[in-house]
């Protein structure tokens, strides 16, 4: 089981590390969904998780907003790509779509590209996806390598029931091709609903305290 905690800069990294996470997903502006965060703070990061043999993977989103980037934002990614590398980071989460919520290959293909030294994720870009572009996005994404999907399995408004459904569909369709890391949400109180229905990773700004 792997616990993936949310961390915005450093400052519960520490608390979180000793409450038994085993992977940290380093970001900037939670409010916006997260951006990418400063060389700074990955360097510190990577060095604080070293000594816990936990692993930080760094989101790679130049803004806010919608997964459609122009060619000078692609620019930024794959500049940050190259500089969470340098900084250590054991992988990168990102995702890109077009206008009209299909999966942007050929962005992908030049992140993925950059990224071949890393482990990838792409994100909660997936949720914007209709669920039959779902499962050909999960069959992309398998295809050119892609390690993991994170997803909280249904719009802010789904029940847990509903997510729960969810998940167990995209596992049953995953097939082992590729890890689902389920987040939105999880906490304490309630992730072992979430194990129960055969996830083996979960992702959150509380899902360890």
């Amino acid at each position: 089981m792997v616990y993936e905690f949310c961390a915005e800069n450093i400052t519960l990294l520490e608390q979180a590390l000793q409450a038994g996470a085993k992977r940290i997903e380093l970001c900037d502006n939670l409010a916006v969904g997260g951006t990418t965060p400063s060389v700074g703070v990955m360097t510190l990061a990577v060095k604080l998780c070293s000594q816990k043999d936990a692993r930080v993977m760094a989101m790679i989103r130049p803004r806010g907003g919608d997964f459609v980037y122009s060619e000078d934002e692609l620019e930024i990614m794959l500049t940050d790509i190259q500089e969470a590398e340098v900084t250590g980071c054991h992988g990168v989460v990102f995702g890109a779509l077009t206008k009209d919520f299909e999966l942007d290959k050929p962005v992908m293909q030049r992140l993925i590209s950059a990224s071949k030294n890393m482990e990838i994720v792409f994100h909660m870009a997936f949720d914007e996806l209709s669920f039959e572009e779902q499962l050909s996005t999960i069959d992309w994404l398998v295809e050119h390598g892609v390690n993991r999907i994170l997803t909280r399995a249904g719009k802010p408004t789904a029940s847990i029931q509903e997510r729960l459904r969810r998940y167990k569909e995209l596992l049953t369709y995953a097939n082992h091709r590729i890890e689902i890391l389920a987040g939105g949400g999880i906490n304490l109180e309630n992730r072992e609903q979430f194990l129960e229905v055969g996830l083996k990773q979960l992702h959150g700004t509380r899902v360890v305290f």
